[in-house]
């Protein structure tokens, strides 16, 4: 039995899907405030996106830290591209920027 390669796994995931969001909790059902504002703002942009709930798979929790070089969850990949957290995405929303790149991988 192979070792688990979680690097490839989230490599995968991020460029076989055009929006992706590695958050706590579900869209439907987030698990803290910042997963419930990155949904929001995917939401009130239109976008269609996968989600990855980093609660159900401590690998992979850990794994996007690793990957991204990044500490915080939530993350939002567009296109293969990490974009950054829910502050990030916030600012992004407000100068227009966030709507143009999710308009871009549709």
């Amino acid at each position: 039995m192979s070792a688990r390669n979680v690097q490839q796994e989230i490599r995968d995931t991020v460029t076989q899907n055009p929006v992706v969001l590695f958050m706590k909790g579900s869209a439907s059902f987030p698990m803290c405030g910042f997963s419930a504002a990155a949904v929001q703002l995917l939401k009130n942009c239109s976008a269609q996106f996968v989600t990855i709930n980093v609660l159900e798979d401590q690998d992979i929790r850990q794994g996007i830290k690793e990957y991204a070089n990044w500490p915080t969850i939530p993350q939002l990949y567009i296109r293969g591209e990490f974009i950054g957290g829910s502050d990030i995405m916030k600012e992004l929303y407000a100068t227009g920027e966030l709507q143009k790149q999710l308009d871009a991988a549709k």
